[in-house]
């Protein structure tokens, strides 16, 4: 993603997860899912998020048989990635150290898990030094 999207509230959020997970939809699709039992004012919410994520430009509307449709415009792990940086600079004023400090601790990873990260960690760290020694 070359451009910085603007934030999506946690109500875009689900909207987009539907797109990502099920591909493009009509708002009365979206709507089905999102609130079973919903009526008109329910519909006219999804509507309006949708409005917004395409004015953010996350989505993208086409006319499918007199009806739009809806599509994510947006990679999900681009979006995801662009997010963590965000917390990432907001929270922990650019390192990642904290972040990952605090996950690796309030997720208490099962020890299998902490070899995988520490391989990775391992792996990086390597290739690193491989570039530096090249230079």
């Amino acid at each position: 993603m070359d451009q910085t999207l603007p934030n999506v509230t946690d109500a875009e959020w689900s909207v987009l997860q539907l797109l990502w997970e099920k591909g493009p939809a009509s708002v009365r699709r979206l709507t089905e899912v999102l609130y079973p039992k919903g009526g008109p004012s329910e519909y006219a919410t999804v509507h309006k998020l949708l409005e917004r994520l395409e004015s953010k430009g996350y989505v993208l509307r086409d006319r499918d048989g007199g009806v739009y449709v809806f599509r994510a415009a947006v990679d999900r792990d681009a979006v995801i990635g662009q997010q963590l940086e965000t917390l990432v600079e907001k929270m922990c004023g650019g390192s990642l150290q904290p972040l990952l400090t605090n996950l690796i601790r309030a997720k208490r990873l099962k020890p299998a898990e902490l070899r995988e990260l520490l391989a990775l960690v391992e792996s990086l760290d390597a290739r690193s030094r491989s570039k530096k020694n090249r230079s």
